[in-house]
């Protein structure tokens, strides 16, 4: 079908070189599409890859006029243009193909000189660049979508390189800080968290470059008016095309007034505890005093000095009884601090099992306890993991009214892991109410305000530890508890 249409002309048949070969020979070998229009704007050739991108075969395009075809309006003037001599280069342009589909073209035009130097023809250049075009819209929306999401969001986002300076901090953060991005790009993420909280956070960021793991730490904050808020931050890497950790990410939330809630519900479960447990406490202290006030009418009375030293070392050994009682008992009532220390969790449940003493005896009930020998050192807030233990071995207690045991063992895990299991045989829990434990004043108790599990959890969370119960009715319930230890 070409060889109707040629455009150049040797006078014999003897000439060793087909120009219109070679042409052919280049065209068919192109990754282009090129279509060769003569100067009455016929179209005279066209490559496969031109067949290709639009659909029209040679049989469709050879011979007719380009006016037969769809094109933009500009093309006319364009052909024009370029048989006269002009050049156009990398047109972005909209084409149609065959079957009606709009394609997105880069297409150059250049005319076609003689070995005279006349112009004979135009050449037409076309790439398909739909996919390339989609793509970069695509990557425009998306991009669009973040900024949207990044200026409007009230969580703040930071991205910051391995050698923590900071790159990229959202608007956002000027809301809740004062600080504008301006004053954070190219700060070092260490120089917004206070001292002591630097060399944590660069544990953890080790961590993280070794495991790859995102994390989920809680910091403090000091804002432009030197006040300060608590912020939950989620740290995860950026990797780059050979998956190496690059950069990291930064979304965090100021959780400041949840705390604030956290400790108010944390306060109130503590006080209802207090008070159901000092009706125990008292009658726990009474029988000491008795003991006093009968031995301290004998001493008054006695000239025996053996009968004296006799009576003032029951009298000491009931007051240290007493002394005993009251501090385990304050301890559980005294304001609780946020910082977490080294302590051994059995010298915990040593305590725990002191404060519930009393009351388990006016349940008549025994509290057996299965530990390990030595210590077992965790990091922890003492006084929150009694508050939990206190919840539940004095659920335990109330479960059994009629007396009973309550069995506490300590099992070291693999991987620094201890588990802490509490187990009664009292009358246990219904599986349509287990649904509902910890849901926050949700009770089967009398006097219970329904805060107990709630704040269990919540501190047990707070220690990477978990919870877990399991109970049936008549047969009792066990609570399993799961710490990191060192």
């Amino acid at each position: 079908m070409a060889n109707e249409f040629p455009i150049f002309k040797y006078e014999t048949s003897e000439e060793l070189i087909n120009p219109d070969g070679l042409l052919d020979l280049f065209l068919n070998c192109s990754a282009d599409g090129f279509a060769i229009v003569d100067m009455k704007n016929r179209f005279i050739r066209v490559n496969p890859m031109y067949t290709q991108i639009f659909g029209f075969t040679e049989e469709d395009v050879l011979g007719k006029n380009i006016r037969e075809f769809p094109n933009p309006d500009s093309v006319y003037g364009i052909i024009d243009s370029v048989q006269r001599g002009q050049v156009f280069s990398n047109l972005n342009t909209q084409r149609t193909h065959k079957n009606g589909t709009v394609l997105d073209i880069a297409v150059s035009y250049s005319p076609l000189r003689n070995i005279e130097g006349e112009i004979i023809a135009v050449i037409a250049i076309f790439r398909d660049i739909t996919e390339k075009v989609n793509l970069e819209r695509e990557l425009k929306k998306i991009r669009e979508l973040y900024n949207l999401i990044t200026e409007n969001t009230t969580d703040m986002i930071k991205v910051f390189k391995k050698d923590f300076t900071i790159i990229y901090a959202s608007p956002s953060y000027e809301k809740l800080t004062g600080r504008s991005t301006k004053e954070i790009v190219g700060q070092k993420i260490t120089d917004f968290v206070f001292p002591d909280e630097v060399e944590p956070l660069t544990e953890m960021f080790q961590k993280l470059l070794a495991t790859g793991e995102p994390q989920l730490v809680q910091k403090r904050m000091m804002t432009a008016t030197n006040e300060v808020i608590y912020a939950e931050y989620n740290i995860s890497p950026i990797y780059n095309d050979q998956k190496e950790i690059e950069s990291f990410v930064i979304v965090g939330r100021n959780v400041t007034d949840r705390l604030k809630n956290d400790a108010a519900l944390r306060n109130l479960d503590r006080l209802s505890i207090i008070g159901q447990l000092a009706a125990g406490v008292a009658h726990e202290i009474r029988n000491p005093l008795t003991s006093l006030k009968g031995f301290s009418k004998l001493l008054k009375r006695s000239n025996n000095r053996e009968a004296e030293e006799n009576y003032l070392s029951i009298i000491m050994e009931e007051l240290d009884r007493i002394d005993m009682i009251v501090n385990e008992f304050m301890s559980l009532a005294k304001p609780q601090a946020i910082q977490f220390e080294r302590e051994n969790l059995i010298s915990i449940l040593d305590s725990t099992v002191k404060i519930l003493h009393p009351q388990a005896l006016m349940y008549n009930v025994q509290i057996q306890y299965e530990y390990l020998d030595g210590d077992i050192p965790i990091l922890c807030n003492p006084n929150q993991l009694k508050q939990v233990f206190v919840n539940f071995i004095k659920n335990a207690i109330e479960s059994m009214p009629k007396g009973g045991l309550v069995h506490i063992a300590v099992v070291k895990l693999k991987k620094n892991r201890v588990l802490i299991t509490f187990a009664d045989k009292g009358v246990g829990i219904g599986e349509e109410m287990m649904h509902y434990l910890g849901t926050p004043f949700y009770t089967t108790k009398d006097k219970g305000i329904g805060l107990g599990l709630t704040v269990s959890n919540k501190i047990i969370l707070e220690h990477n530890g978990t919870m877990k119960i399991d109970s049936q009715i008549g047969k009792g319930t066990t609570v399993s508890v799961e710490l990191e230890c060192m």
